[in-house]
């Protein structure tokens, strides 16, 4: 005879019934979890695959220049010895164009035919003629640059199967630009001039190296006086400060300036440096002093956390051994948290290489064609350059735009990958 389960064996049945279901439930909801987290990462990588794709698509090109190769006659009667920098270099230029079409003739087209060389063939004339003046009197074949509109429509930016009232270029300077590449008098060249030249109104002038250069004197005085600073003041709040109302004061100020919006900085640097203090606008050596005081408190913040992480063990050894407390602060914690500290140093450095509200307040969106020699030269930053190319109407400028936020990406990835190995070399487990 079957015996039916005891009311004790059945509860426990029930019970095990329960727990199996809520189980389930948990996985199921673990494998949601699990799915939702993995899909948003897919997600972002592709944005940020897709951005970059834009980004190298619209910009490649930019480091490529189309150049015309013109013989040019290097005329006496031009060239003046005793005033070569200022000659007429542009009528030279003109003179080798309408060398290689005679048959153009009328104001207009001459006119036409002058757009398609670059305004600033001139100028590497001149560079040519002041380094070697022996060239005065002979031809000598140049590649000069082509005008932007020339550059567009040879990379395909600029549709040639529109009517002509649709296009930027006409049918008669299309017709040249074809016999010219027949010549063989056509190339694409290395866009030398965007690597190593200054900001231009000319798509086809204008280089990053200024705003390199900028950036690089900007970034010197910026570490220059935050690394010390951020860290001696983090060194004090940590090891010498008691705790009382005002450390916990001045903690909860830096925590909070760390949140203040750049332009904030950009605001203060424009009332103490500028107008108080009187220094020069648009200079390296004020950009270096705003964004110091922006990038403090992540450095201080960072440094703290690198002190804290090392063991109390160590402190106590050293001072047990009969170290003074400064000695055990210069000699045992510093040089475990000196890591930790480089690697916030660089992450505060980077964050300050990509901005540009507050320089744009101390007046760096000026319009900047030298190369500046020192901090307190004129001078703009590569996310300021970008902003300006970003605002300029010309097609030319979009793929400026994008080559310069290359650039900029470029040097923020190094940098973070520079913190990465400083962080994997001189990391210690306890």
């Amino acid at each position: 005879m079957n015996k039916e389960p005891s009311a004790d064996t059945q509860a426990a049945v029930r019970t095990l019934d329960i727990v199996k279901s809520g189980l389930n439930r948990r996985y199921r909801a673990e494998r949601r979890f699990r799915f939702y987290g993995l899909s948003a990462i897919v997600l972002s990588i592709l944005f940020l695959a897709l951005l970059f794709a834009s980004i190298v698509g619209k910009g490649y090109s930019a480091f490529w220049q189309t150049e015309i190769k013109l013989d040019v006659f290097f005329d006496p009667a031009v060239l003046q010895k005793e005033a070569l920098i200022n000659a007429d270099y542009p009528a030279l230029i003109k003179a080798a164009v309408q060398n290689l079409f005679p048959e153009v003739d009328g104001r207009q087209d001459r006119r036409l035919l002058n757009a398609l060389i670059s305004t600033g063939a001139g100028y590497q004339l001149r560079g040519m003629v002041l380094k070697d003046p022996g060239i005065v009197g002979r031809t000598v074949s140049v590649w000069v640059a082509a005008d932007d509109e020339v550059d567009m429509t040879l990379k395909g930016h600029f549709r040639r199967d529109v009517p002509e009232a649709e296009r930027r270029m006409s049918d008669k300077q299309l017709a040249w630009l074809d016999r010219l590449t027949a010549e063989g008098r056509v190339e694409r060249n290395l866009n030398t001039t965007f690597l190593s030249g200054g900001d231009s109104r000319e798509p086809e002038l204008a280089g990053i190296w200024g705003a390199v250069v900028g950036s690089a004197f900007t970034l010197v005085i910026t570490l220059a006086l935050s690394f010390p600073i951020g860290v001696a003041a983090a060194v004090y709040l940590e090891e010498f400060a008691g705790k009382n109302r005002w450390t916990d004061l001045i903690e909860v100020n830096i925590n909070n300036l760390a949140a203040v919006p750049s332009i904030v900085f950009g605001l203060l640097g424009l009332a103490v440096f500028l107008n108080f203090f009187g220094l020069p606008r648009s200079a390296p050596l004020v950009g270096g002093l705003v964004l110091t005081l922006m990038t403090l408190p992540t450095i201080i913040i960072a440094s703290r956390s690198a002190l804290q992480a090392v063991p109390p063990s160590i402190r106590e050894a050293a001072l047990g051994v009969g170290a003074s407390r400064m000695q055990m602060v210069v000699h045992h914690v510093l040089p475990l948290a000196l890591p930790g500290m480089l690697t916030g140093t660089i992450i505060g450095m980077a964050r300050a290489l990509g901005e540009s509200a507050p320089l744009l307040m101390i007046g760096m969106v000026a319009f900047i064609a030298d190369i500046p020699h020192g901090v307190t030269d004129p001078a703009t930053v590569l996310p300021v350059q970008i902003y300006l190319w970003a605002d300029s109407p010309e097609r030319a400028f979009v793929e400026k735009t994008s080559a310069a936020i290359m650039v900029l990406l470029t040097f923020l990835v190094v940098m973070n990958a520079g913190a990465i190995v400083l962080r994997k070399r001189f990391e210690r487990r306890w």
